[in-house]
């Protein structure tokens, strides 16, 4: 009895034991990782500083001219901070990008749209005056206002484009019942509703999420995301950093 006794004891020991392994482990992983994370936060920062102040030669030329068109995706809660994205798009005008499209998912932006547009120099909306096709030709900045209800109307309207066109064509029911429409028919489609818009070759998304926050799919086919951070940690440096990273990447794909 005495053995039993003494090996219970000891089995409770080792599983104790262990248990105040595996959590001094956990710790130690958890501190290791929390490090590894703050000094990338200040080595980019730094970074992002010496960008700024001019010191890095190579950020000093920006090929703009490759940026055709850049989306700024906001998360909804930092698209009150209405002073940040007038400041980000005075920072985008200095560089030199001319066409830009605003997202949040609740709207935010495009409730603020007539404030922005004026305190931003030069800026006009997208739409009202220009057409798809003369974009390249534009000399002031255009911008776009969208938000997610746009791109589930967009959908809902071009597949009813879609269903009355092929009704139309006098297919048969057993014809209707096996057809699936393909991407370039919707793309057509939401064109004709006028809610195709440019493909942004960039897409920047500002808020802890790292995802493109509900950003029409349809027009991000192949555009490179990158996540900036808080809106309200922006940095002009770190926006450098990401154009000139983008002018400097070889596209090998056509549009």
């Amino acid at each position: 009895m005495d053995f039993k006794k003494e090996m219970r004891i000891l089995c409770s020991w080792i599983a104790h034991f262990g248990d105040l392994l595996l959590r001094l482990l956990w710790h130690l992983v958890h501190v290791i990782i929390s490090l590894f994370y703050f000094t990338l936060g200040i080595a980019n920062a730094l970074e992002s500083y010496l960008i700024s102040w001019g010191v890095l030669k190579r950020y000093r030329s920006l090929h703009v001219n490759k940026l055709r068109y850049l989306a700024i995706v906001v998360e909804s809660e930092e698209a009150y901070e209405t002073s940040k994205i007038i400041a980000l798009l005075q920072w985008l005008a200095d560089i030199g990008v001319k066409h830009v499209c605003l997202y949040d998912m609740e709207g935010i932006l495009k409730k603020s749209k007539d404030f922005i547009l004026a305190k931003v120099d030069g800026a006009v909306l997208y739409g009202e005056t220009h057409e798809n096709n003369k974009l390249l030709d534009q000399t002031h900045m255009t911008l776009e206002f969208a938000s997610f209800c746009d791109g589930k109307e967009a959908v809902a309207k071009a597949a009813n484009v879609l269903f009355m066109k092929y009704v139309k064509s006098g297919a048969t029911d057993q014809n209707q019942k096996g057809h699936i429409f393909t991407e370039s028919q919707m793309t057509e489609a939401l064109k004709t509703i006028g809610s195709g818009g440019p493909e942004p070759d960039l897409l920047l998304v500002y808020g802890p999420a790292r995802c493109h926050l509900g950003f029409p799919a349809w027009r991000i086919r192949y555009t490179e995301i990158v996540h900036m951070g808080p809106l309200k940690s922006m940095k002009y440096g770190s926006l450098i950093k990401a154009i000139h990273k983008f002018t400097r990447v070889q596209q090998n794909y056509g549009k």
